[in-house]
């Protein structure tokens, strides 16, 4: 098995088959990533489920640990970069590479709160990290070949570099957002005046 056939097994195998269990499994993931986000990796779990609109029930039926809620949802938001990598293969590249990125902002928020609570390379987060170089390293690859973005830099450059801009402490969302484009316009081979880059954070 591939890391990632096992990255998208980790949800998919936890997945219900009813339409409504399905429904409040997916509501559970939605609402642990954005209280992950915003609260830490405290955040509580009676707020996660209310937020969900189920029971505390539901939620420990579904995740019988606040740790097992943690990985499933880092894997879920690995997953959603695999796939999303996936579509943007005939994208033009510059602009399949950009998408990539905003999404992998998102990504970045909610794997520091949880790498706050789980200590150690465990291998669900060594399958993700794998998973997700393998996905997104194509989309650069081509947006260097199309002549688009230096050569000077690797896959694992590149993901550092955002991680960092990202996650450092800003005045207000526009200055994160033409912090995030003047960053975009240094990988280019030909920078263009930065222009402010709004994505959801």
């Amino acid at each position: 098995m591939t890391d990632r056939e096992l990255v998208g097994g980790i949800v998919a195998a936890q997945r219900p088959r009813r339409a409504d269990a399905r429904r409040n499994f997916d509501a559970l993931l939605t609402a642990a990533r954005d209280a992950f986000a915003e609260k830490g990796a405290e955040a509580s779990l009676e707020d996660i489920a209310r937020q969900a609109g189920v029971g505390i029930g539901t939620l420990y039926r579904n995740f019988p640990t606040r740790r097992h809620l943690f990985e499933t949802v880092y894997a879920e938001e690995v997953d959603a970069l695999c796939r999303l990598a996936d579509e943007l293969e005939d994208a033009p590249p510059w602009d399949g590479l950009v998408t990539w990125l905003r999404r992998f902002v998102d990504y970045t928020v909610t794997k520091r709160a949880i790498r706050e609570a789980l200590s150690g390379e465990s291998d669900i987060f060594i399958a993700c990290r794998r998973a997700m170089l393998d996905a997104g390293e194509p989309l650069l690859l081509r947006a260097q070949a199309a002549g688009e973005v230096r050569t000077d830099m690797s896959f694992d450059d590149l993901l550092r570099l955002i991680s960092g801009v990202t996650g450092a402490a800003y005045v207000d969302t526009e200055q994160r957002d033409r912090v995030f484009g003047i960053t975009l316009d240094g990988m280019r081979t030909c920078p263009h005046a930065a222009q402010a880059v709004t994505y959801d954070a």
